[in-house]
């Protein structure tokens, strides 16, 4: 058979291609001699399949993680940043072709899944649903897990599938890197019905896949961008190197050293030795983080938040080395004034949530609404439970016939209207 990354070629016989896939693959499970070989892919994939002990006969779903741990997955991929792009590229061809697709992590969990309804309900059954772990050890042979186990683009079709109630599906798979470091960061998958297989689908995704890493970097630059103008102003007042960078440790700006890359991630609270520099007491800057030499034993330098609420639209006012201004949501202007309010006990997401919603029901809602802030804020908001970082002096005054407590329909907030 051909090798490739194409399962067939334009043109055969799908039906008749199906009947020697499934006599080649009850002839290898059973010891005897196929009537051919399977493609290399194939072959390497079955080995690492048997060597997981994968049954062929497995009847159960896959492993699935909690809905809570799907949502943990989502706002902590860089992929959830790229769903637009991939559902602009994706879907409608999928639900136009009875196909799905789906969104995974780097270990094989699926995260998004969209497409053909008649479609959905079929793969269900297989317990292809958010959730499921399609790695190839658990599912055996199949394009997410495969394409994860290559690092490469992979259809495969019918009975190439390792588990025999996958037969009548075909499925094509291209990995999603971090184009910043190279990294597996997940996969993009199309799958239906095996009569719906064309060596084209492969091209489909694979271009999906290359413009979501292109937004991916563009992304990355605009941030490190916005971070600059930040950066820009305090390395030019000080004395000797530093640097500002990210969360992820990338460099916005950079004095008085070699221009470099990436540093270690900045953690709160915890010295870092950056080469050229020494050590570090990383200072948070909105956005991220002030590098420069200082005593290890050093307390971060003391920051001030003001919010300014009944500013159209309210406004957070950062004072530290310099003043930032960063306007915002309604909905993060509540946040900030409930954990300004709550101190150094700070509040979970339970207590955010009947705070802004009245139950406990939006966990996963005001999840994301944090991480969206701290990505605006980052080290002036810590987490576990989320809170004012120690060294931001946060300012609460004017909330006294406050329009904007008013307004509000946070129950939390609107009890601060006497």
């Amino acid at each position: 058979m051909d090798d490739g990354v194409c399962a067939v070629r334009p043109g055969v016989d799908l039906g008749r291609h199906a009947r020697l896939l499934a006599q080649v693959h009850d002839a290898l499970l059973s010891g005897d001699r196929p009537p051919a070989r399977p493609r290399k892919l194939v072959e390497r994939s079955w080995r690492r399949v048997r060597g997981h002990g994968v049954s062929p006969d497995q009847g159960d779903p896959p492993g699935q993680v909690s809905l809570d741990e799907v949502e943990q997955r989502r706002l902590s991929t860089p992929l959830a940043r790229v769903l637009p792009e991939l559902r602009a590229s994706l879907t409608s061809i999928a639900d136009d072709a009875r196909h799905v697709m789906v969104v995974t992590d780097a270990d094989g969990i699926l995260l998004w899944r969209e497409g053909a309804p008649a479609v959905r309900h079929r793969a269900d059954r297989l317990g292809f649903t958010e959730g499921a772990d399609w790695s190839e050890g658990m599912v055996g042979t199949n394009a997410i897990g495969t394409a994860l186990a290559e690092a490469a683009p992979v259809q495969i079709f019918s009975a190439e599938h390792f588990v025999r109630t996958h037969h009548p599906w075909t499925c094509t798979a291209c990995p999603v890197h971090d184009p910043r470091t190279g990294e597996l960061i997940g996969a993009v998958d199309v799958s239906g019905l095996a009569e719906t297989v064309h060596p084209t689908t492969v091209a489909l995704v694979c271009t999906a896949v290359k413009l979501a890493e292109a937004s991916l970097w563009h992304q990355h630059e605009r941030r490190l961008e916005t971070l600059r103008t930040v950066g820009a102003p305090l390395l030019a007042a000080a004395r000797g190197p530093g640097l500002v960078v990210d969360d992820q440790g990338w460099v916005a700006a950079v004095t008085g050293m070699p221009s470099l890359d990436r540093v270690p991630a900045p953690r709160p609270g915890q010295p870092l030795a950056v080469h050229g520099i020494g050590v570090c007491q990383p200072e948070p800057v909105p956005g991220g983080w002030l590098l420069r030499a200082e005593d290890p034993g050093r307390a971060p330098r003391r920051m001030r938040l003001l919010l300014e609420l009944d500013h159209r639209p309210p406004r957070a006012i950062v004072e530290g080395t310099s003043v930032w201004l960063h306007p915002l949501s309604t909905r993060h202007a509540e946040v900030l004034l409930l954990l300004a309010l709550a101190g150094p006990a700070g509040m979970n997401a339970a207590q955010l949530s009947r705070a802004l919603y009245g139950d406990g029901e939006h966990l996963v809602t005001v999840r994301a609404e944090l991480s969206r802030l701290r990505r605006t804020l980052g080290g002036l908001l810590q987490a576990r439970p989320y809170r004012i970082a120690p060294w931001v002096e946060a300012r609460t005054t004017g909330l006294a016939g406050s329009a904007f407590v008013a307004r509000s329909a946070a129950p939390g907030v609107r009890a601060l209207n006497p």
